[in-house]
C-alpha cells in the first residue's frame, strides 16, 4: 500500500532556501524599517564564529581654525572602535505519528512545514524584544531612556505626545531619523482613544496599518511591561541589523519507525543586533545566548555616540496612578 512519508512533502534541497527567501516578505520588522537586512551582514553572518566584529571610524570632531600665513593648521586623527554582534544559532523540532496523521484525515507535517517560516517570524521578534530589554538595562544606554513612571503629576507619567515628543528628543536633532515605533496592544489602545492613531490601508485596501504622527507602528504583547508599566519604543530605519546566516544542517529529515512518527528538524543561524550597542558576553554559559541571557544588561555596551544610536525608550504607565499625586 502506498504511503506518504515526510520526504514526499518537504525535500531540504527546496524547503530550506525557501524559508530564507520568505521570511524577510514576511517581517513585519523588515518591511516597517526597524530591521534590516544587507548583504554585508548576510555575508558576517555567514564568516564563521560566534562574535561578529563590526569596525566603523568615529565622526570628526573639533573646532576648525583660522587660516594664517605665520601658523601651520594642526593636525588631527580620526579613531576606529568596534561594534560586536553575536551568531543567534537556534533549531526546533516536529514530528507527527502516523496514526494522528491517519486519523485526522489531513496531513499535519504538510501543515507545520506551511507554518514555519510564520513560527521563525515570531520568535525573531520575541529575540529583538529580549535584546531591547538588555540594551535599555546597559548603564551605557540610559540617555536613550525617557523614565517617566516617578512624575507626580496628573498625566505627567503616561502614555501621551508630549512623553513621546520629549523620548525622540533624547536623540536632540537626530530625532528626524526617528521613523517607527513599537509598543504593547494596550498602549496602542490608549493612543486610539486619545485619537492620535491612524490606520491607513494595507496591500489589500483594509485600513489595517496603524501610524502614529506619520510613523509606522508595529504592535507586539511582548513588549515587556509590569505592575501598570510599559516600555514604547521609537526607532530609526535600520536601528536593528539582520544577516542570514546557515546552518551545517538547515533542514534535516528524520523517521522513529518503532514510534511511527516522521520528524522534521529545522536549525537556523542569523544575527540580530541593535546597531552601535556592542554584544560583550559577559554572562553567557552556552556557545549561543538565550534569550534570558540577551535580556542582562551587562551582556550590552553602547559604542556609538548616544544620538546616533537609533533607538529611544520611554517607560510610562497607561494611566495616572493617583497615590503618587501630591
Amino acid at each position: 500500500m502506498a504511503k506518504t512519508l515526510i520526504e514526499n512533502v518537504i525535500v531540504p534541497e527546496v524547503f530550506n532556501p525557501y524559508i530564507v527567501e520568505r521570511t524577510p516578505e514576511l517581517s513585519t520588522l523588515i518591511q516597517s524599517g526597524i530591521v534590516q537586512n544587507t548583504p554585508e551582514l548576510d555575508t558576517l553572518a555567514l564568516s564563521g564564529g560566534r562574535m561578529l566584529n563590526m569596525p566603523f571610524w568615529e565622526d570628526l570632531s573639533g573646532a576648525d581654525e583660522v587660516l594664517s600665513d605665520s601658523v601651520a593648521l594642526k593636525t588631527a586623527g580620526i579613531s576606529a572602535k568596534q561594534d560586536i554582534a553575536v551568531l543567534h544559532m537556534r533549531g526546533k523540532a516536529w514530528s507527527v505519528n502516523d496514526l494522528a496523521k491517519k486519523l485526522s484525515g489531513d496531513d499535519p507535517m504538510a501543515e507545520i512545514a506551511n507554518l514555519v517560516m510564520d513560527y521563525w517570524e515570531r520568535r525573531r521578534q520575541a529575540l529583538l524584544v529580549s535584546s531591547l530589554i538588555g540594551i535599555f538595562g546597559a548603564t551605557s544606554m540610559s540617555g536613550n531612556l525617557l523614565d517617566v513612571t516617578g512624575e507626580a503629576g496628573v498625566n505627567d507619567d503616561i502614555i501621551n505626545a508630549d512623553n513621546l515628543v520629549d523620548t525622540a528628543q533624547k536623540l536632540g536633532d537626530n530625532k528626524s531619523n526617528l521613523t517607527g515605533y513599537l509598543m504593547h496592544s494596550a498602549t496602542e489602545a490608549v493612543l486610539v482613544k486619545q485619537q492620535l492613531i491612524e490606520y491607513l490601508p494595507d496591500a489589500d485596501g483594509r485600513p489595517t496599518l496603524p501610524y502614529y504622527m506619520g510613523k509606522r507602528v508595529i504592535v507586539n504583547d511582548n513588549v515587556p511591561n509590569s505592575g501598570g508599566v510599559y516600555y514604547t519604543y521609537i526607532f530609526g530605519q535600520g536601528a536593528f541589523g539582520f544577516g542570514q546566516g546557515s546552518a551545517p544542517v538547515p533542514t534535516e529529515l528524520d523517521r522513529d519507525s518503532l514510534a511511527g512518527d516522521d520528524i522534521l528538524i529545522n536549525r537556523a543561524h542569523f544575527l540580530l543586533h541593535p546597531r552601535g550597542v556592542k554584544w560583550t558576553d559577559d554572562d553567557v554559559d552556552g556557545n549561543s545566548p538565550t534569550n534570558a541571557e540577551v535580556e542582562i544588561g551587562t551582556n550590552w555596551e553602547r559604542v556609538y555616540d548616544q544620538k546616533n544610536v537609533r533607538i529611544v525608550a520611554l517607560k510610562h504607565r497607561l494611566v495616572t496612578d493617583n497615590s503618587s499625586e501630591s
